[in-house]
């Protein structure tokens, strides 16, 4: 069970132990204690001499009311790796989601960091506020979104939408109940008051930061409180600064376009895959398969299960062979294995992922009315009549109990140069919110991976022309003097 799953008796708890912890309002966060030590077994250990080390922070539940209940943020730390004079201070790093666990990701991004910047920086990594071990959000079946085999999650006909909504509706009810009073609470602009709090208890000026995907708009939020606190700042494949809804929207569209690329792509190589010699073969064979899941699903795998692997494998490349395989070996075989993830979706990780993601969409700003979730997604099917709605979160949040009554604030002129990073196809984060997000950081620079159609971009796609401008910007605080165009690698090959 959760730490927020009887909220009304944790805010009770917090409430009576609050005189007795040191408070702080959002402009003077310091004064927070932060002692480093031993890490949880499940946090992975950086190779020697480099090691990790993980303490927690009290922080307000609301820092609009400092001397109010308080929760616990789990911090990670993994200390330069250079000598005292090339340090450049504290590199914050936020995996996305919303919802990714952060304790872990400073030692796993950092390993893949170009030695130059893992001299430089202590990477810091942190739980969000509900997240992982930072007072955990819980919100129970979610309205049936972890039954196996799965409700179709594209509804078609109006007793199928009255259905769906009825899904979102539940969900929203189980979020109301296991976190409750808290829900207001567990928004990206309270995280990013968390963020400076860590940074005053590291005694340090500014913080770096290196956000991915949600990181991107965690990243955005610091910046518009606190743009004076900015030390230098890498935004990776970038949420736009739409409303959490109207982003889920573009998504989706996106996913059409590439979903496009992966059937003409996968009939380019029809010797490799036996699905079809065009991309209308392919996409015949495609629909075959999620068709006959849907009628009869195996295992547990039914159309949910499906479009979530294919959301997945779109996002990255690498996983299109992957996914054509596994077209293939159901064709032939009958057996959904090889669509099947590696890790369980019903499984306390993703339960908790799940949770918080919803939790902070809908925390961050107006969700959208039942008519638009049904209109939109009416539209979405007149453009393609199967499409892919697993990205479609913040639907729940026409049902929220909790309404905020402001957006999320995004970006300042006064934050200094921040360097955007984008593959020029990633369906996941279209490039289209870097571009609407530099409006907001007016100095800021954009790399582009030009031929690319993945999501998470800088030490990760492998790309020389992209680490360098980035490594360059966050060792020597080399901002280009304009945008930077890469050369990507293309369409993958087929091992």
């Amino acid at each position: 069970m959760s730490v927020l799953s009887r909220p009304a008796a944790l805010l009770c708890a917090l409430a009576a132990a609050a005189a007795l912890l040191p408070t702080a309002a959002p402009a003077r966060a310091e004064g927070a204690a932060l002692t480093f030590g031993a890490c949880p077994a499940s946090i992975p250990r950086p190779p020697a001499p480099d090691r990790v080390e993980c303490g927690s922070l009290s922080v307000p539940l609301d820092w609009e009311n400092p001397t109010g209940p308080r929760i616990e943020i789990a911090v990670s730390r993994v200390p330069a790796a250079g000598t005292p004079a090339e340090r450049r201070g504290i590199l914050l790093v936020n995996p996305g989601g919303p919802g990714g666990s952060g304790l872990p990701y400073a030692v796993t991004k950092r390993a893949k960091l170009p030695p130059a910047v893992r001299r430089s920086y202590d990477v810091i990594g942190f739980d969000p506020r509900g997240v992982g071990r930072s007072t955990p959000a819980g919100c129970g079946a979610m309205g049936g979104l972890f039954d196996s085999p799965g409700a179709d999650p594209v509804p078609v006909g109006r007793a199928a939408e009255r259905r769906y909504l009825a899904s979102l509706r539940n969900l929203a009810d189980d979020c109301a109940a296991g976190a409750d009073e808290v829900l207001p609470y567990l928004s990206t602009e309270q995280t990013a008051y968390d963020m400076d709090a860590i940074r005053a208890a590291l005694a340090e000026p500014r913080t770096s930061f290196l956000g991915v995907s949600y990181g991107s708009y965690l990243g955005a939020a610091y910046a518009a409180r606190f743009p004076h606190r900015v030390g230098r700042m890498v935004l990776d494949s970038v949420v736009g600064p739409w409303d959490w809804y109207d982003f889920d929207v573009i998504q989706s569209r996106a996913l059409l376009r590439a979903r496009d690329t992966f059937l003409t792509w996968t009939a380019a190589h029809a010797e490799r895959f036996g699905l079809g010699g065009d991309a209308d073969a392919v996409r015949r064979s495609y629909l075959r398969v999620r068709r006959e899941l849907a009628a009869r699903p195996v295992d547990g795998f039914g159309p949910a299960e499906f479009d979530r692997a294919v959301y997945r494998a779109l996002g990255r490349t690498e996983r299109w062979t992957g996914l054509a395989d596994g077209l293939r070996t159901y064709l032939t075989e009958g057996s959904p294995e090889g669509l099947r993830p590696a890790s369980a979706f019903d499984s306390p990780d993703s339960r908790a992922y799940e949770a918080a993601n919803r939790i902070v969409k809908c925390a961050d700003g107006p969700g959208p009315t039942a008519r638009e979730v049904v209109a939109d997604i009416r539209r979405t099917r007149r453009l393609d009549p199967q499409p892919v709605l697993t990205g479609m979160e913040a639907s729940a949040c026409a049902y929220w109990h909790h309404r905020p009554t402001h957006r999320t604030p995004l970006g300042s002129p006064a934050v200094p140069p921040v360097l955007l990073v984008a593959s020029a196809h990633d369906p996941v984060t279209p490039i289209e919110g870097a571009r609407r997000l530099r409006e907001v950081l007016p100095d800021s620079r954009l790399v582009t991976l030009d031929d690319d159609y993945s999501h998470g971009v800088f030490a990760s796609r492998g790309n020389a022309c992209v680490d360098g401008a980035v490594t360059a910007y966050l060792v020597d605080g080399v901002v280009p003097g304009a945008d930077v165009r890469c050369a990507g690698p293309g369409l993958p090959g087929t091992r």
